[in-house]
């Protein structure tokens, strides 16, 4: 069994947005990737920054990025189940159990997780989620799809990943916490 701050479920923007936040500010965090990421299928010319980019060209640059801020990734991994264990989440994937303090689930449109984790769910069939993206399992965040009925942008999605990062990293703190660098910390 392997122990991490963050364990992120989904490899898409949601769930390397968060990976890159939480890692960057010190967090060990572990991503569980099929790399079945609609991606894949997109090219990207809405997606602020990029003027024209192919969808899996920008999926190995999102994870040669978070790779870099240390991130343990674990391609073509899959999660079996996600449970509460008394001090955070017991991720079961076919090759063992990861304990974490947060879980971010970023799974696109595929909700089981969060359902058999017991989250909440809206009318419309969504993971309820505050605009954290923290869902009615405390610790627990949902991003991209799995919380919206029909807004899947990949950009979109990256920004739930953000917020869930930044409120785990808030409460990592102790305080309100904001990811801001100035050029002379590229330096």
């Amino acid at each position: 069994m392997t122990e991490t701050d963050v364990a992120v479920v989904g490899g898409g923007p949601a769930g390397l947005s968060a990976a890159l936040f939480t890692a960057k500010n010190g967090l060990s965090t572990q991503v569980f990737d099929t790399d079945e990421t609609w991606m894949h299928k997109a090219h990207l010319f809405n997606y602020l920054g990029i003027e024209s980019e192919d969808g899996s060209a920008f999926m190995e640059d999102s994870r040669d990025q978070v790779e870099e801020f240390g991130v343990e990734r674990h391609q073509g991994t899959s999660v079996t189940a996600v449970a509460e264990n008394g001090d955070g989440f017991t991720v079961e994937t076919d090759g063992g159990e990861h304990d974490a303090s947060y879980v971010v689930l970023a799974t696109g449109a595929n909700r089981d997780l969060a359902e058999d984790l017991g989250c909440s769910f809206t009318d419309e069939d969504v993971v309820d989620v505050d605009v954290t993206m923290e869902t009615t399992v405390e610790d627990a965040y949902a991003t991209g799809a799995m919380v919206r009925a029909e807004e899947w942008q990949a950009v979109i999605s990256a920004g739930d990943g953000a917020a869930a990062a930044l409120n785990v990293l808030t409460k990592e703190k102790g305080e309100h916490f904001h990811d801001f660098d100035t050029p002379a910390d590229a330096e």
